[in-house]
């Protein structure tokens, strides 16, 4: 959504956020009056809800009135859910506090102490729901390309590619490339993904005419500082929006923390997070272990039948060995159940052009060279259940990069080579994310996302959403 778009919508949301809140009161009113929690009522202090009424339209009217002042409709799409609910606690409880003060002044007679305290509760769990169908429903258009805003990349090296794989990673973000401007003649001529180099920074003008852009995010060094100037002025002539991304050195942004000597301010570059020895490392490596043994012990009358169902169908051997380049460049042997017909490496070379893939890597949706029993196991994702052996041993993790051949090592771009920085996974953010629909360039960017941004709950939930996507079989061939 624009921010013309989000203005428009502000006082739609305040009037939805002051029918809840009445609603809210009601239901405060029933809990005390009709529930009777908080003891029993008498004839003295029953009081219909009617009388009530007044109390809860002023009570929903200051907290409207006070998200308002504090900016919670303007910022509430920059805002995570846990703001949101800190801010709606805050500014009812206040609400709360000035409504005492003014029935305190008239005086009501019979009326429950418990009620607003009840209205309270009722009002900050009923408008935190709403704002966590409201952030779903906004994720959920997001990732369907509805409503996010339109941005030009200014730069093209690692920090533009960092902006750019945070994109792809996360679309919930709300931002939707259009294209990128560099004045790098290599750079200017090749696409990086699904994104399309435009031209060079002199012509943000013109591209700014014929392009609908919402916001330019400009990623160049500081050696740049005049063009970035220039770049500055053009966006807020044409009124665009424009962010400016502090590039430290060509260095990974998430890298770079800050401390303070005295006062003096201090950058400090740390290691990816999979790359830093410690304990996230140790703990990683732990659960690799203990899941891949079990998943060993647990499958093995599958991989018997797995086994028989490719001897039975003719000869050749049941596991399948290729070499494949790990953690540093360190080459490895994968192994995988056997779903081509024996000899199919050879026959790679003369199939390269049917690739329905770009890059170095080759997909081929119906590849001649499939069994009928590997095209069942591929569908499913069984044939890379032995992989769980180059788990145990070492070799390779549950989750990371997928592991690429060396003859596609040889084609990378410097910037592609980070992927192998860290250990490669049997599954990782790009086969959850869409798998072979991914161009090779998306693949690399979700790779380094992941290895920047590693956590025990990042593994875990890429574990998760990779059941339901082996189950469709999305992009698996």
């Amino acid at each position: 959504m624009s921010a013309p778009e989000s203005r428009r919508w502000r006082p739609v949301v305040a009037g939805l956020d002051f029918l809840v809140a009445n609603a809210a009161f009601g239901l405060a009113y029933w809990l005390r009056y009709e529930a009777e929690i908080g003891g029993p009522i008498t004839s003295f202090t029953d009081v219909p809800f009617v009388d009530y009424a007044p109390w809860g339209l002023m009570l929903s009217g200051i907290i409207v009135a006070l998200l308002a002042i504090e900016g919670h409709y303007a910022n509430r799409r920059r805002s995570s859910w846990i703001e949101s609910l800190y801010s709606i606690a805050g500014g009812t409880l206040v609400a709360v506090a000035i409504l005492i003060v003014i029935l305190y002044g008239i005086r009501p007679t019979a009326q429950s102490r418990l009620m607003l305290p009840y209205a309270a509760l009722t009002t900050i769990s009923s408008l935190g729901i709403l704002r966590a169908l409201e952030g779903w429903q906004h994720r959920r258009a997001l990732k369907e390309g509805r409503g996010a805003l339109r941005t030009l990349i200014v730069g093209a090296g690692e920090s533009g590619r960092a902006i750019m794989r945070n994109i792809v990673a996360m679309p919930e973000l709300g931002y939707r490339v259009v294209g990128f401007l560099d004045d790098d003649d290599d750079k200017r001529t090749r696409t990086i993904g699904r994104f399309q180099p435009l031209g060079e920074t002199g012509e943000l003008s013109e591209i700014l005419d014929a392009e609908d852009v919402d916001l330019v995010i400009v990623t160049l060094p500081w050696s740049a500082r005049d063009v970035i100037e220039r770049l500055i002025e053009t966006c807020e002539e044409l009124g665009v929006g424009v962010r400016i991304v502090p590039d430290l050195l060509q260095l990974s942004l998430n890298r770079v923390v800050t401390e303070s000597f005295n006062g003096i301010p201090l950058i400090v570059v740390r290691a990816p997070a999979l790359q830093a020895a410690g304990w996230s490392s140790r703990v990683k490596r732990a659960m690799d272990v203990f899941i891949a043994l079990g998943l060993i012990v647990v499958g093995a009358p599958l991989w018997a039948v797995i086994a028989t169902a490719i001897r039975l169908e003719g000869p050749g051997p049941i596991l399948f060995h290729q070499p494949r380049v790990g953690r540093d460049g360190k080459q490895f042997t994968l192994l995988k159940f056997r779903s081509m017909v024996q000899g199919a490496d050879a026959r790679r070379a003369s199939l390269r052009d049917h690739s329905e893939v770009d890059g170095p890597i080759f997909k081929m949706r119906r590849d001649p060279r499939t069994t009928r029993v590997g095209r069942v196991i591929r569908r499913l994702s069984l044939d890379e259940l032995p992989q769980l052996w180059n788990v145990l041993i070492g070799d390779m993790s549950l989750v990371g990069p997928r592991p690429p051949m060396p003859s596609e090592v040889v084609e990378y771009q410097d910037w592609h080579r980070r992927r192998l920085d860290v250990a490669p996974g049997m599954t990782g953010l790009w086969q959850v994310s869409g798998r072979s629909k991914l161009t090779f360039d998306e693949m690399v960017m979700l790779d380094l996302f992941y290895a920047e941004n590693w956590s025990l709950f990042l593994d875990l939930k890429i574990l998760l959403r990779t059941v339901p996507t082996v189950l469709r079989g999305t992009g698996a061939y």
